[in-house]
């Protein structure tokens, strides 16, 4: 066998497989001043050399936390030992993409959450959600970007109205289906409801299990329900737990 059929086989199949698809960016680019959870501080930007000023190059230093914009969460994140962004291998970043769908309702219902109903009926349509997937849950949410106040929704009271998942529904994705990640384009992956009396028994769930998360996703609204790829990656922090990362969908 020649070695161009051999050594190249890779690049040919991506020639005749992927190059013509549709690449869909799942990621808000994060700027000082975005919606964030309220007790983190807000990002500072400095530019350290500037084109402009007549240095030789444009240098920006960022004074970020690690769950900024959208970012990974590692289990590290909530659970002492666990594992952290950099223990997280690369054979992990490129997933079946699974979009859960409850936008629908909740354009009526600020406070929605997945049914394991919803996620019956996506099997229906589609099959089995297959293991060491990552399914997304879509609520258009996104859509607010990036307005603090709409992202958070608080009532009169100060409680936040916004969807999240369930704990029937993780339960279901992580323990009968085995999925490797979620994913959803709220701040937190407890709904607003909870968040607001500081429960996030959902997200402590997650990493708990050895999972890890993408928080504040982008454009759901435009990759299918079933069929695509999800590339998520970050940079390397030793013992990180979070960093923003880059999302986009294969389709």
């Amino acid at each position: 066998m020649a070695a161009s059929e051999t050594t190249f086989e890779l690049w040919q199949t991506f020639n005749d497989t992927i190059r013509e698809r549709t690449f869909t960016d799942l990621t808000h680019a994060f700027h000082p001043g975005q919606p964030h959870f309220p007790a983190f501080p807000d990002e500072v930007r400095d530019t350290v050399f500037d084109l402009g000023r007549g240095d030789g190059f444009t240098v920006h230093s960022y004074s970020i936390v690690g769950q900024w914009g959208t970012h990974v969460d590692p289990p590290s994140h909530f659970v002492a030992g666990g594992r952290a962004a950099d223990d997280i291998g690369v054979d992990e970043m490129v997933l079946p993409l699974v979009v859960l769908d409850i936008s629908a309702r909740a354009a009526v219902d600020a406070d929605a959450v997945p049914t394991v109903d919803d996620v019956q009926e996506w099997e229906r349509l589609y099959g089995r959600i297959p293991e060491r997937s990552f399914i997304a849950l879509r609520t258009d949410w996104h859509r607010r970007w990036p307005d603090a106040a709409r992202m958070a929704n608080r009532d009169a009271d100060g409680t936040s109205h916004c969807p999240g998942w369930s704990r029937e529904v993780l339960d279901f994705l992580i323990d009968e289906r085995n999925v490797a990640a979620v994913g959803h384009e709220q701040t937190d992956t407890d709904p607003g409801l909870a968040t607001s009396r500081s429960d996030f028994s959902l997200e402590t769930l997650v990493l708990a299990k050895d999972r890890w998360q993408i928080e504040l996703m982008a454009n759901l609204d435009q990759v299918p329900a079933a069929g695509a790829l999800l590339v998520a990656a970050w940079p390397k922090p030793l013992g990180g737990s979070g960093f923003p990362a880059r999302v986009f969908a294969i389709h």
